[in-house]
């Protein structure tokens, strides 16, 4: 079983900054790729950003640029810079994971998300 943990939300006017993190803890062999997802309020859920095992990263053409994720091994935790942010990033930003729990064996698991609000 793996649990992950949102921090680092809250209210920041736009224009500003936060840096969102997921730490994973639990028994598991290792992380295989971890994504970012939001959804706002009457909005279906959208990947933001992703990072695989070996560092790849991706993300949504609407934060490009403005958001940067990265992940520290040692920690198993995932990062989301978000810069510049705007009125329209505002969303519950649930984090995600593929792990390795055996031997060819590979589950899913949730966050409970983070709150972002930009707001003036």
């Amino acid at each position: 079983q793996v649990q992950l943990v949102e921090s680092g939300g809250g209210l920041v006017q736009p224009g500003g900054s936060l840096r969102l993190s997921c730490a994973a803890s639990g028994s598991f062999l290792s992380i295989n790729k971890m994504i970012w997802y939001r959804q706002a309020p009457g909005k279906q859920r959208e990947l933001v950003a992703t990072i695989t095992g070996s560092g790849t990263t991706n993300y949504a053409d609407s934060v490009k640029g403005r958001f940067t994720i990265s992940k520290d091994n040692a920690k198993n935790t995932m990062y989301l810079q978000m810069n510049s942010l705007t009125p329209e990033d505002t969303a519950v930003y649930l984090c995600y994971a593929n792990a390795r729990v055996g031997i060819a064996r590979y589950s899913d698991y949730w966050g409970q998300g983070t709150q972002v609000t930009v707001s003036s």
